[in-house]
């Protein structure tokens, strides 16, 4: 099983553009686990595209994670996929690419067992708190994380919602990571948001300036 501890993960909210998006990330890789490229709405070949462009500017490959696109993380070496709950079991991805780092999304603890029995690194849990990635949903709360946590035998990583503050919670309860979107990327200051998040998840203080 793959060790994951504290991790920090910016996912793309399928909003900015390429050119957006790089600038940002550029910034903000030094201060985070990885980069999800979540964009369901392009094609594979600019999803490829992004790929490239992020390499080029300097974004570790170990650090890039795409959604759903188990080809395109294995043509170019990166960090590994994320498969969504209705993408079958991730046995099925590591029977073609062996080496690859599964994550799975999950909503609900009976999705736990299933998926962690079926090859899954990493679930990814939310939303745990009401977010403006998904307006109108109540979040799932902390109860329902810890539920999750303790039934996992695989490492958990919650989004939805999540700030800075609320961290330390949610790491006593066992989660071992956490994924942000909006709470960066919508940021009027990403950089300095991602740093927020990085002193709060590791507990280290980053110098002003």
């Amino acid at each position: 099983m793959i060790s994951i501890k504290n991790e920090l993960h910016v996912i793309s909210n399928g909003k900015l553009s390429l050119e957006e998006f790089l600038p940002i990330a550029a910034d903000i890789h030094p201060f985070v686990t990885a980069i999800h490229i979540r964009e369901k709405h392009r094609t594979d070949k600019e999803i490829a595209e992004w790929v490239e462009r992020l390499l080029d500017h300097k974004i570790p490959s170990n650090k890039i994670i795409i959604n759903s696109r188990a080809h395109i993380v294995n043509e170019y070496n990166l960090g590994g996929v994320q498969l969504s709950g209705q993408q079958g079991s991730p046995n099925n991805t590591k029977e073609k690419y062996p080496s690859l780092r599964v994550g799975v999304s999950i909503h609900h603890l009976s999705e736990v067992e299933d998926y962690q029995e079926n090859g899954a690194d990493y679930l990814l849990f939310g939303n745990v708190f009401e977010t403006t990635c998904k307006p109108g949903l109540p979040g799932k709360g902390t109860n329902l994380l810890e539920e999750i946590i303790e039934h996992a035998s695989i490492p958990v990583i919650g989004i939805g919602g999540i700030k800075p503050s609320q961290i330390p919670e949610l790491l006593h309860l066992g989660l071992k990571g956490i994924a942000v979107m909006s709470g960066v990327l919508e940021a009027p200051d990403p950089l300095r948001a991602v740093k927020d998040y990085y002193e709060a998840i590791k507990g280290k203080h980053i110098p002003q300036g």
